[in-house]
């Protein structure tokens, strides 16, 4: 095993894109651990866009992400909300909807909750 791995996301592993053009998830594997960039275009709504996908009533996947760059809002289950933008850490766990604000794509780097994001 190297003591040293490169990865890039303008090279991911795989990608899975989202329902409706809306945007798109890159994995990269680092020794095992899965990181993902997602692309989530203005009008990306989790509960459109990958419920169909996920097939479940809201996203089961807990998320530890760096936001890159737009918006998000993210709503828990239980009515808890936030918004997170550029510089944000943000930690979300299982049972919540998200969707993008205003007009620029946001982009997240998830290192805990995307090995079965948009998976079908």
């Amino acid at each position: 095993m190297s003591g040293l791995i490169r990865k890039s996301f303008d090279a991911p592993e795989e990608t899975r894109p989202f329902v409706g053009g809306t945007g798109q998830l890159q994995m990269v594997n680092l020794d095992g651990a899965p990181v993902g960039r997602a692309t989530f275009q203005p009008g990306w709504r989790w509960s459109e866009h990958v419920k169909p996908i996920a097939k479940t009533d809201s996203c089961q996947a807990a998320h530890l992400a760096y936001v890159v760059s737009g918006r998000i809002k993210v709503v828990m289950d239980d009515g808890e909300e936030m918004e997170f933008g550029p510089g944000d850490l943000a930690q979300m766990a299982p049972g919540h909807d998200a969707w993008t604000l205003g007009d620029e794509p946001c982009v997240l780097v998830d290192w805990q909750g995307y090995a079965d994001y948009a998976k079908p």
